[in-house]
């Protein structure tokens, strides 16, 4: 559901997971290396020190931290998070649906991806349900790299098809997702107040 910020959560918006981004409403990162896209064991970072990974139990605090950190209007859906906070995982969001972006061996990002409902009629969906980078790994291509290795985990899982849902007013990450290869496929118009102003919440999706 971070440049950014998290079915609810503007991947559906947010309120799936006690998080405050819009699932996929995340600043752009420039490109970069692809990724080495992680099936355990771990895989080797490419060039630029950048690697992907599944997430694991232990990653809870820093992605918390950095979710936290990450927070912005321009992705957001929910208020500024304030104490006590939720933990990152919880029984409807487990490690194994996120993936997590590391820089030289630092956390720099993660991306949630899971079936948008438990329907069988449309298991062959996976929906980014949050993206998040560090802002001190802006730049670098973390976001771009958690797409491409979103789009190599769906196919992994069987999934024809990856869906996500961004802010009308985030530019920036509507371009980062246009590169990837996704293409607008509606629009719920002024969907969200923030701020005083109606923001539309804009649905997204592309063939894998």
């Amino acid at each position: 559901m971070s440049e950014p910020a998290p079915v609810p959560s503007p991947a559906v918006p947010e309120p799936v997971r006690p998080s405050s981004a819009h699932p996929a409403g995340l600043a752009p990162q420039p490109s970069a290396a692809q990724p080495s896209v992680a099936q355990p064991p771990a895989a080797q970072p490419s060039a630029g020190g950048l690697t992907v990974r599944l997430a694991r139990s232990a990653d809870g605090a820093a992605l918390g931290a950095l979710d936290r950190r990450a927070w912005s209007r321009l992705h957001s859906v929910q208020p500024r998070p304030t104490p006590p906070y939720a933990p990152f995982f919880d029984a409807q969001h487990p490690p194994a649906q996120h993936l997590v972006a590391e820089v030289d061996g630092r956390v720099a990002g993660y991306i949630r991806l899971l079936p948008p409902t438990p329907l069988a009629a449309n298991a062959h969906v996976r929906q980014i349900q949050g993206l998040a980078v560090d802002e001190w790994a802006r730049g670098r291509g973390v976001g771009r790299g958690l797409l491409h290795a979103a789009c190599a985990e769906a196919r992994r899982q069987g999934a024809v098809r990856l869906t996500l849902r961004v802010l009308g007013h985030n530019t920036p990450a509507r371009r980062l997702y246009e590169a990837a290869g996704f293409a607008v496929e509606g629009v719920l118009a002024g969907e969200f107040l923030l701020e005083g102003a109606y923001v539309d919440d804009v649905l997204m999706g592309r063939s894998l």
